[in-house]
């Protein structure tokens, strides 16, 4: 749905972003008003994760208006604001996103601490263990004397992080517009699988990883709708925010088909970027077609139904 009130000058429309908000999600439950929407993706008793992307700091995060929209929908189906946890692996502060009392929860996932040693996912290809990975070993020279100080720590195990594991049991998956110099888009399946392991980087060297970790049941089962904010777009560095390759776009996207709505976004990405004469990252997003083929959704244009939405 798109709305060219929704933002100006890199400030949010509040009132328009929710009912943007409203209408997509009702869209995609296909419900006459927003209570029975959420209903028939939560209920009370759950523990609600919203997963926001904090990469592009200030001007380029999960705009404040989108998850409030959201929280404000769970409300109206009995969800309380102390039952829904904002988070993202690191940037919340920069993005904005503070805990306030009352409020919902805004947490980042504490290096080493913040992932579950029981929640693991092997890949056949291994990483560069780093500080803030789990199985990271700082090492002391005065224990293991003989054991080399640069010797690099490869693992082919990564671990989700406690608040999928342990925290939430429905997911409200919302990504920015962005494109990714790794994934090709920084969208619904990036947003939701690479920012909550540790051992991560390796990822971009095999293109089912991501496919792997979305089909986790930590992950890819708890997820209830995607909302792709879209009030800004940029088609080149993302997801950090790079001004010189974004734009308003003044959009916002929702979906239960998380390939489906990557589709969307890198297709438009794709024109973006042959316009400004950069080189295709489509071949980044390989993924797609591999998520496709194990069932997460669709991705060829034929087999997707792209609904447009008028603002009332």
């Amino acid at each position: 749905m798109a709305d060219e009130s929704a933002i100006t000058d890199f400030k949010e429309n509040p009132q328009a972003v929710r009912r943007m908000v409203d209408e997509v999600v009702m869209a995609t439950t296909n419900s006459g008003d927003i209570a029975s929407a959420w209903r028939s993706l939560v209920k009370p008793g759950d523990k609600i994760g919203i997963k926001i992307s904090a990469a592009g700091g200030k001007y380029f995060s999960t705009h404040k208006s989108v998850v409030e929209a959201i929280v404000e929908g769970l409300e109206s189906a009995g969800i309380s604001r102390k039952d829904v946890i904002v988070w993202d692996r690191t940037g919340l502060a920069d993005a904005g996103y503070v805990n306030r009392p009352g409020g919902y929860q805004v947490r980042s996932i504490e290096p080493v601490q913040g992932y579950d040693p029981e929640a693991v996912i092997t890949s056949m290809v291994a990483g560069k263990l780093i500080w803030g990975d789990l199985d990271f070993r700082k090492r002391d020279p005065k224990k293991n004397p003989l054991e080399p100080l640069d010797r690099d720590q490869i693992s082919s195990d990564s671990h989700l992080c406690k608040i999928l594991s342990h925290d939430v049991t429905k997911i409200i998956n919302v990504p920015v517009f962005s494109s990714s110099e790794t994934a090709g888009v920084a969208g619904a399946l990036y947003n939701v699988t690479v920012p909550n392991v540790d051992n991560w980087r390796r990822f971009s060297e095999n293109d089912s990883f991501i496919c792997d970790l979305y089909s986790d049941p930590g992950i890819g089962p708890k997820v209830v709708i995607n909302i792709m904010d879209g009030l800004l777009a940029q088609y080149a560095g993302g997801p950090d925010f790079e001004p010189n390759f974004a734009m308003k776009h003044n959009t916002i996207y929702a979906s239960k088909d998380p390939v489906a709505i990557d589709a969307i976004a890198l297709g438009q990405i794709e024109q973006w970027r042959a316009q400004a004469k950069l080189p295709s990252i489509a071949h980044y997003a390989a993924y797609l077609l591999t998520a496709a083929n194990m069932g997460f959704g669709a991705v060829l244009p034929e087999r997707i139904e792209l609904r447009m939405l008028q603002p009332h």
